[in-house]
């Protein structure tokens, strides 16, 4: 009998861990992204009124949220957040077995990492037996709306310049699906908010500087076309036409999609049965019940 294949490759962890290395000395005038997903899950931290003794960051990018947590008032509660894995492992979240012990962990922290996974329910399926009974998980990913506008914009101009186009731009998820991959993976009161920002340019070159600063640039599997000199400018050319404001400033789409999830509790709230309710809905909300029959 023939084992089921495993998940496809989408993204090439050892180019995504290059790239995201290459970045490193220009991310800290690029980091604005994890900056936000960092103040997101602090925020969550600082109204969490527990503790969490034992904590972990699988960020590629830990900075960020390290430095926000030393200044918060959630700062007490949490303990010495480790690092875990090496660089290559964060970078690529799933590529490799997760290295803590299953039930070790009161907090997970991943931000800004887990929509490189090949394997994304398998990851936070990971993520969910390392934590503690009444453990906490916070997350972002990008989310699908992501550089709608240079996906565009490359596809186009590929097809144009050379007849034919390949993906350059990540399938992200999309941020509606986050809550019920949480459910799927085991988490508990799983949440799933979307946060959206338009970042404006002067021209597509900056935006690129940008992207690889912060080792976001095209890590998909497979044999990569390069680009070219031609192709690039007829990018830029194209970009300028369709996503330009009146002052001559590209526009930028990011969606940011922020998880919380925890692992089950007896403790924790549960939904009532079907039929437990002791005041009816029309009742609550002071309307007239509407049964489908004519007075």
């Amino acid at each position: 009998m023939n084992a089921s294949p495993g998940p496809p490759e989408i993204f090439d962890s050892r180019r995504r861990a290059a790239k995201l290395a290459r970045g490193d000395k220009a991310f800290a005038a690029a980091d604005f992204l994890h900056v936000r997903a960092a103040e997101n899950a602090v925020t969550s931290l600082e109204v969490i009124l527990r503790d969490f003794p034992d904590a972990v960051d699988l960020s590629a990018r830990p900075g960020p949220f390290a430095r926000l947590l030393a200044g918060s008032a959630a700062s007490p509660r949490v303990g010495a957040v480790r690092v875990s894995g090496d660089a290559a492992a964060r970078a690529a979240p799933g590529a490799a077995p997760l290295d803590l012990p299953d039930q070790s962990q009161d907090l997970i922290v991943s931000l800004m990492s887990l929509h490189w996974a090949n394997d994304l329910p398998g990851a936070l399926a990971q993520i969910r037996r390392a934590l503690r009974p009444d453990g906490l998980f916070l997350g972002t990913l990008l989310g699908a709306g992501t550089l709608k506008e240079l996906r565009t914009v490359l596809t186009e101009a590929e097809l144009e310049v050379r007849g034919g186009a390949q993906a350059r731009v990540s399938p992200f998820a999309d941020g509606f699906d986050d809550a019920a991959l949480l459910q799927r993976a085991g988490f508990a009161l799983p949440v799933s908010d979307v946060d959206r920002l338009t970042v404006r340019y002067p021209d597509l070159y900056a935006l690129v500087r940008d992207l690889r600063a912060m080792g976001e640039t095209n890590a998909l599997s497979g044999a990569i076309r390069p680009m070219t000199r031609g192709l690039l400018a007829r990018t830029a050319e194209l970009y300028a036409e369709r996503f330009a404001d009146a002052d001559g400033r590209i526009r930028a789409t990011f969606e940011i999609v922020h998880l919380a999830g925890w692992a089950p509790h007896e403790r924790q709230q549960k939904p009532l049965p079907r039929g437990s309710a002791k005041v009816r809905l029309a009742d609550a909300l002071g309307v007239r019940e509407w049964t489908g029959e004519e007075d």
